[in-house]
């Protein structure tokens, strides 16, 4: 297989940073609802029937029954700015994990690219994709907590600003508090980004081919490509991505989200081992079907942006390779 046209080796570490942030900022904003209602569906402990009157149990929150209910419980209870709640630090998360992600992805397929023995592309990509998530993650991981915890606000306030957050949590907390499920976001990252850069270029690389008979207008490649390897990786890792949630929410101000019955978690295998015997294995996928609504999107949208970003920074002011 031909190396990818993406560009990114042969763009500068200033355009590469600047499409990666371009891209967060708006693939963000256009699929932050999907995100809340991932989110909130995955914090959901366990069902309360809907005619159980007993304040004991209702107590714990609303329950939320698929993609589109979720969506209209939160509209109804909190109204349209409820399905952007936590945008402000997903903003932030978004725009430094996508320059961290994409410029490491390049850094790692360079010095892959320099070793004196030749490497699959496939390899290299699966590698260099691995290390972008994994490092990328590191940088932004208490953003990706602050946007969890915000989205999992109902009409009580945990926190009254995002510098309120940031207080509260190392106040209670500690800076520990701010890497609450770490491990279980970099156990899920490092395989699901090794997937979706070796899908995606794959993918992509096969569809750009000029000899197919249906060839797709410029521009839908990348989506296309991207919408598909984040639907395989998704679903490979998202036990764990829903592990990491639960994670995040523990602490002093567990029982204080719109879900208030929250059991404490000690870890990832006391998490996965909690949830296995109380919810079975479905409740190890709860979220899933808007994970992959929102997945596929996302990175379409996200890969789309930072192709033509790229493009456009190169057109605009030329440089060479640094």
């Amino acid at each position: 297989m031909a190396p990818p046209e993406v560009g990114r080796e042969n763009s500068s570490k200033r355009h590469v940073m600047m499409a990666g942030v371009m891209a967060g900022l708006f693939s963000r904003f256009v699929i932050a609802p999907l995100d809340v209602v991932k989110i909130r569906l995955q914090l959901q402990w366990q069902n309360v029937p809907i005619f159980d009157q007993n304040p004991a149990n209702l107590r714990v929150g609303p329950t939320y029954r698929g993609m589109f209910h979720t969506m209209q419980t939160i509209v109804a209870h909190e109204g349209i700015p409820g399905l952007w709640k936590g945008n402000v630090p997903a903003e932030m998360l978004y725009m430094a994990y996508g320059a961290a992600q994409f410029l490491a992805y390049r850094e790692t397929s360079l010095m892959i690219s320099k070793l004196p023995y030749n490497v699959n592309n496939n390899v290299k990509s699966f590698v260099a994709g691995a290390v972008a998530g994994g490092a990328a993650t590191l940088v932004t991981y208490p953003l990706d907590l602050l946007r969890t915890r915000f989205a999992a606000q109902g009409n009580e306030r945990v926190y009254m600003s995002l510098y309120h957050s940031v207080q509260n949590i190392y106040q209670h907390e500690g800076v520990k508090g701010f890497y609450r499920g770490s491990g279980a976001g970099i156990a899920q990252i490092v395989p699901y980004m090794g997937i979706f850069f070796c899908t995606y270029e794959a993918s992509k690389a096969y569809l750009s081919i000029p000899h197919l008979d249906h060839q797709l207008p410029a521009g839908w490649s990348e989506a296309t490509a991207g919408g598909f390897a984040a639907t395989v990786g998704k679903t490979c890792v998202f036990p764990l991505d829903l592990i990491r949630k639960r994670l995040q929410v523990q602490g002093p101000t567990r029982e204080r989200y719109v879900h208030r019955n929250i059991p404490v978690y000690k870890g990832i295998r006391s998490a996965a081992a909690s949830i296995f015997r109380t919810e079975g294995v479905r409740g190890l996928y709860k979220g899933l079907t808007v994970s992959l609504v929102k997945a596929a999107p996302l990175s379409a949208v996200t890969m789309w942006s930072f192709e033509e970003s790229l493009k456009l920074l190169k057109w605009m002011e030329p440089e060479t390779v640094d």
